[in-house]
Parts: structure tokens; sequence; C-alpha cells
């Protein structure tokens, strides 16, 4: 694999098909980007590490040879790189995230806001480097952020959260409005402060399988895989291939189980209890079979680096499949609801549109990204075992409105239905769990997988005792959460939550 101009030659990453990598110098860096960018390719994460006796900076992107993972050595002395924001514009929040966490600076990139800090640890301490001292404490009177204000006559602004009600998590908005009109948002995240990048460091394989599991826990099935694709690709071992399909059966259930809640909070959103109730009867059920089946309600730990964690008898793959059966002809007649009710139709159509174009730019994924035109889904371009022997039909829509995120949950639900009953019909019988070898020293391993809301990724590096050194797990949020900022403009207030909604995003997959 090579780039033009440079001729930058790629690795093979170990044990992985399609994900290579190739140490730069920094005009190599800027050239591999550009050269990616103009032939189609985006960026699916940029994250940093302590190399000794520096640093370094990671670059993930994909294009139609694969991931390509860049990795640029930043000296300590002079710990900063040229910043990537201007060819990829998704690059700012995880430029300005990785100096949060590590100090390495992007060159070029105006905004130099804390991310991730919020004043939790004093401006000059950095939490991924090794000689952090935990004990470090809040600077009081230190986090004065200075959110982007717009002036004008009859402009007033909206601060919203960061604590909500519920159980949601802490997330800023500030709203700058005329009237209801919409003019601006800007979100501010990352408040938990959890320390999970920190706490993967010194863990063994298996250890860290738990925790990757909790970097989200309504994807907890997307980075539970995508860890134990990177924990094998680590060791050269491969799942047996029972376990593989039976992954496929629990993705497809998690993705099931989102969309359901999703679509039944999307109605309610737009005045239409009967929906909220209606999809959370169906979502209660599919978690209850869970836990009878695979032990959990969401699946927390069903997927451990060498396989899955329990088989399924028979009798549980015909309950599997009845439920297939009943939700397909439940969810079809909510369906017609949906698309006939005119209230929601109202509210739906032409509501927090990003058109294809914008989502391009931005670098839309997952299920808002195909949304918007954006035909990006790694079980069909870029499929593992078993996705490579199935026929995934992936749904796409132009309009890039709340209409349009509405009906791609539909689509999804009714394919993946279809996928479980035909993985139901292919498995191989077989073990579900084979023993890891010994974890290489000094290993760089990656696995992503399509999750219900978007790529996740999970990087994994190696010290010399086979340890953990360094897991980066990245969520499609951070793609997503700056598009809802621009979908939001030239709405009106009230129809934020609807719009928040359909994209469905999560704060705590890019709190680390």
């Amino acid at each position: 694999m090579t780039l033009e101009k440079f001729n930058l030659q790629f690795a093979r990453v170990r044990g992985a098909a399609r994900v290579f990598r190739a140490d730069v110098n920094a005009i190599e860096w800027i050239t591999a980007c550009r050269q990616v960018n103009e032939r189609g390719g985006r960026l699916v994460a940029l994250w940093g590490s302590e190399r000794a006796p520096g640093f370094a900076v990671h670059a993930a992107l994909a294009d139609a040879d694969g991931l390509l993972v860049l990795i640029l050595p930043v000296p300590q002395d002079r710990p900063s790189y040229p910043g990537i924001e201007g060819i990829f514009p998704v690059a700012g929040r995880m430029q300005r995230a990785a100096y949060d966490m590590l100090g390495i600076e992007a060159q070029g990139d105006d905004d130099r806001r804390p991310w991730l800090r919020h004043a939790a640890w004093p401006s000059d301490k950095f939490p991924l480097r090794d000689d952090f001292d935990r004990a470090c404490i809040y600077e009081p009177g230190t986090d004065d952020y200075p959110f982007v204000s717009v002036a004008g006559d009859g402009v007033h602004e909206i601060p919203v959260g960061p604590v909500h009600a519920g159980t949601i998590e802490p997330g800023h908005f500030r709203f700058s409005i005329i009237g209801e009109r919409v003019l601006r948002l800007e979100e501010r995240l990352g408040y938990k402060h959890k320390g999970i990048e920190k706490r993967f460091a010194g863990m063994s394989l298996d250890e860290g399988a738990r925790l990757a599991a909790r970097v989200s826990g309504d994807s907890t099935v997307a980075y539970g895989w995508a860890y134990a694709m990177a924990a094998e690709s680590a060791c050269g071992a491969m799942p047996p291939p029972r376990a593989a399909w039976l992954r496929a059966v629990l993705l497809e259930r998690e993705r099931i189980a989102n969309h359901l809640g999703d679509l039944g909070f999307i109605g309610n959103d737009a005045g239409l209890a009967f929906g909220l109730a209606q999809f959370s009867l169906l979502k209660e059920d599919m978690l209850r079979l869970n836990a009878e089946l695979f032990g959990h309600r969401y699946l927390m730990d069903a997927i451990v680096p060498g396989g899955v964690a329990r088989d399924i008898a028979q009798s549980g793959m015909e309950r599997v499949r009845v439920e297939a059966d009943q939700l397909t002809e439940t969810v079809a007649l909510l369906k017609n609801i949906y698309d006939e009710h005119p209230g929601l139709q109202d509210r739906f159509i032409a509501c927090g549109r990003v058109t294809p174009e914008l989502a391009a730019r931005l670098g839309l994924v997952g299920l808002a990204g195909r949304a918007s035109a954006q035909a990006l889904d790694l079980r069909e371009q870029f499929p593992v075992e078993p996705y490579d022997q199935l026929d995934v039909q992936m749904a796409t829509h132009r309009n890039g409105d709340v209409a349009a995120r509405v009906t791609v949950r539909f689509e999804e639900v009714f394919e993946s239905l279809r996928l479980i009953r035909q993985i139901l019909e292919l498995i191989p019988l077989g073990q579900t769990r084979a023993a890891l070898p010994a974890t290489a020293a000094g290993a760089f391993a990656l696995g992503i997988i399509e999750g219900w809301r978007g790529e996740v990724l999970v990087a994994l590096e190696t010290g010399a005792n086979g340890a953990i050194a360094r897991c980066h797990a990245h969520d499609p949020s951070w793609q997503n959460w700056p598009v809802i900022e621009h979908a939001v403009i030239d709405n009106i207030v009230p129809d934020f939550p609807l719009i928040n909604k359909s994209f469905n995003l999560s704060y705590s997959g890019q709190d680390l």
C-alpha cells in the first residue's frame, strides 16, 4: 500500500486484514492526510500517546483501501505537531482533547480552549503522562470557559445543563437565539472525567475487556467486540467461527434495542406518548430475553477476548427466532402509524436537516450519516466474519432531517431482524472461546466495528511485559456532536430535544 508523491509504505497491523500503519515525519503526516481527503477518505480518530523519549500523535484514516494509521513522533522539548483541522474539521475537538490529556499541541489550531479539562486538574498537568500525580486537585475559579457570543438586537442566550433531569449524563448547551429561532448552538461536554484511558494502563488483556465494555453502556457489544478484535490481533489469535457468528447476533440485538428505544423517545418528543409506551414495551421484552439467554440485559461482558462468554442452546435460538418474527410484524404496524400521523410528520420533516454536502464536509458517520446520504457501514464495506458471508443491505436516505433519521432506524431494525434469522440458520457448531497465546510485547493492534451509532474503534498497545501500555477507545459521537450544532440552526428552541434525540449521541463515549 502506498500514498502518492512520498511513496509512503504502510505495514499491515498484526492480525488485521485491512488495517495498515506507517511511522511518518511532519511533512508526510500532512501530505498523507491531504491525499486521503482528496480521494474521498476521512478521519476516523486522532489520539496521542507517550513514547520515550517523547510523545506520538496517531491518526486513523479510512479510504477505499482500508484503515490507515499514521504515527507521528512528537519531541518532548517541543510537544507540538501540525494540526489537521483544516483538512478534516472533525479533528478540532480531538486535537484539543489530546492537549488536555497529554500536553501535545496542534499547530495552526485556532481553538485552544480546554475540551476535557474543566479545571479538574492544574493546567500544567496532563493525566495521560506517566508522571501525572493523581492527587492533583481542582483549581477553583479557573474554569471561565469563553463561549462564543452572538451580538445583535434581540439576541439572547439560553444555557441548558450540564445537569439534566433523569439519568442522562452531563452536557452543557449554550443557545444564542432571537425570538425562538436558534442562531447558534455551542456544546461543552466531558464533565465526568472518568479516567478510563489511564485506568487501562497496566491491565491484562482480560481485565481490559471489562473496562472497554463500560466506555459507553449502550454500546457494550460494539466496544467489547472492537476491544476483543484488538486484543486478538495483539496475540495473533482468531476467535472460533461459532463465536464470531454469536458476536454478530449480539451486535444486531444491541442495534435493535437502541433503535426501539430511540423511536419511542423521538415520538414522545414530538408529542406522541403512545409511541414511547409501545416501543418501550418492545425494548423491555428484548432486554429481558437478553438477560435470560446471555446473562445481562445490556449484554455486558458477553464478548471476551478469544470468543464469547456463553453459548446459546437450540431452545434459546428458537426463542430469538420467534421474537424476531413478532418484532417484524409489530414494528411494521408502528411504522405505518408513524408514517401516517400528520402531527409527527409535521414535526419530523425538514427539522434538524443536515445536507449531504455538510455531512461529508463534517465527517458525519453512522445512522445519522446514512440519513444524509453518507453510504458508510463497515458491515458492508469492510466486513469481518460473519458479515463477509452475509448480504447486508445498507439503509441510506438523502433528506438528512429527523424524518430521514427515523426512517433509517426503522429500516435498520428490519434489516437486523433479517440478519439475525439468517445467522441462526447458518451458524456453525463448535467452540465459543479459544485461549489466547501470550501477548506480544510492544504490540500495536486495532479493532473497529460498526456499532449501532456508528464506527467504534479501539487502539491497543502493549508494554514489554505484555500488559496494556495504552488503550484508546473512540466513539462515533466525536464526529457527530459538532454536526448537531449545525443541524439546529434556524430551527426553534422547542425542536432541539427532538433533533438531539434523533441523533442520540453518547456523552460517556467521548468523556474518557
